[in-house]
């Protein structure tokens, strides 16, 4: 991808004359946490000979603005009104990020009017949407104990004027879109039909997918919970295919166009053979395809265990129209692989015990891991931070170990997939062991 510096600009809503009501430090060595300055840049590219060829040919190095508390505010604290919207499939962790938003807002920033709009982007649309609920401290209290979104949510997109005509009626400052690709598109949107209107409200993403495939951003929250249960089903499957002859444990796990769920799983558990994602071609039959390997490996130890992504299905099935969102549909590969290694193995004579497991459900309403937690809340922290701060049609990320801010438009602009010549899926091969290719041209 062709990039330059003018691509990480992150928009601002205007100049910030408000002092920010953090109390916080501009000098060190006092004991307290000093503002982030704006001319604050992560770099990109952390490979130093990649950054000094920028700099010999002349160019400057493409970074993110820094994450973090501003000395002075857009947005005057007493008078902010914020709205929160949660879009999308459910996810670990996303009452954790209304949490965070709500308690950062109200003890830090001293914000008194802030607004749930309930069942995603549906919410902002007067004519279908029920009213907001309306979010302190007290309501927010406990939620991060439990799964799911105590605003609901909605898949799909919805009209754009109405969704900001909406923001205008509740006199919306600030709106926060939790949510993942999708829910990033529809952000842009209202920011942009915003900026149209010459409206000073800002919006600010905050990246939930536990496919973890939003682009420049290292990791969405929710996917280190999804992965971390994940391994449960895989050991599972790993017991269960032990236990019988020939005895095949198969998990499909989530992850529509990027695999990275499924292969961070098979690394964690160690126990799986064959981990089998969207972005790395294999044939299923002939001499080098998937199936004579899983045959090969029966004979050698007795059992198998396969981890199978869904996207994987789009390429043995048709067009199975689209969803809400407009996503694709794919057949279900998991049922798929499971009737045709029966199939298979059933015309070889080769009898088959296979156990199969699907925990995607389970996986996506789970309450979220403390680690994950962790990242929930400094994402929220990070994001109202950002907001106060006027800065709008972003979505805050982590880079590098450091959180930024990256422009929607280059978030969305292509989703993040396993690179076939990345070390880590030479960690996926290398504890496996699969080949490191099923291809029969190969």
């Amino acid at each position: 991808m062709d990039l330059n510096p003018n691509d990480f600009q992150v928009r601002r809503l205007g100049e910030a004359t408000f002092p920010s009501p953090l109390g916080l430090s501009k000098s060190d060595g006092d004991m307290l946490t000093n503002y982030t300055q704006d001319d604050d840049r992560i770099l990109y590219e952390v490979s130093l000979r990649k950054v000094q060829e920028v700099i010999a040919a002349g160019r400057v190095p493409c970074s993110f603005e820094k994450a973090g508390p501003r000395e002075k505010v857009f947005f005057n604290p007493s008078e902010t009104r914020v709205g929160i919207v949660t879009c999308g499939g459910l996810c670990p962790g996303i009452n954790d990020v209304i949490r965070g938003l709500v308690m950062q807002l109200s003890f830090w920033y001293r914000v008194k009017a802030i607004y749930g709009f309930r069942y995603g982007y549906q919410g902002l649309v007067k004519e279908l949407g029920a009213p907001p609920r309306v979010l302190d401290p007290e309501v927010v209290a406990d939620i991060h104990e439990f799964g799911g979104s105590i605003l609901g949510t909605s898949r799909g997109p919805q009209d754009v004027g109405k969704m900001v005509d909406r923001l205008m009626d509740f006199g919306i400052d600030i709106l926060f879109c939790i949510g993942g690709d999708g829910t990033l598109r529809g952000a842009k949107d209202i920011a942009d039909e915003i900026l149209r209107r010459g409206l000073k409200i800002g919006v600010i993403g905050i990246p939930k997918t536990i496919d973890n495939d939003i682009g420049f951003i290292e990791k969405t929250f929710g996917f280190e919970t999804a992965f971390s249960l994940a391994v449960e089903s895989i050991r599972t499957a790993h017991v269960e295919a032990k236990a019988v002859q020939n005895g095949i444990g198969l998990v499909r796990l989530m992850g529509r166009d990027s695999g990275f769920i499924a292969a961070n799983a098979a690394v964690a558990s160690q126990d799986v053979n064959f981990c089998l994602v969207p972005e790395i071609p294999f044939d299923l039959e002939g001499p080098n395809g998937f199936y004579t390997h899983l045959k090969q490996r029966l004979a050698k130890r007795g059992h198998a265990v396969v981890v199978v992504a869904e996207g994987v299905g789009k390429a043995f099935g048709g067009d199975q129209g689209k969803d809400a969102s407009g996503n694709i549909k794919f057949p279900d590969v998991g049922v798929f692989l499971r009737d045709d290694i029966k199939r298979v193995f059933g015309e070889q004579g080769i009898p088959v015990n296979i156990r199969y497991i699907d925990p995607s459900y389970m996986i996506r309403s789970a309450r979220a891991l403390p680690s994950d937690s962790i990242y929930c809340n400094q994402l929220a922290q990070n994001a109202a931070h950002a907001g106060m701060a006027g800065r709008t049609g972003m979505v805050v990320g982590i880079w590098n170990d450091h959180f930024t801010h990256v422009p929607i438009e280059m978030a969305v602009k292509n989703r993040k997939l396993i690179d076939p010549e990345s070390t880590f899926w030479l960690n996926v091969l290398e504890s496996t062991g699969q080949p490191r290719s099923m291809l029969n041209s190969a």
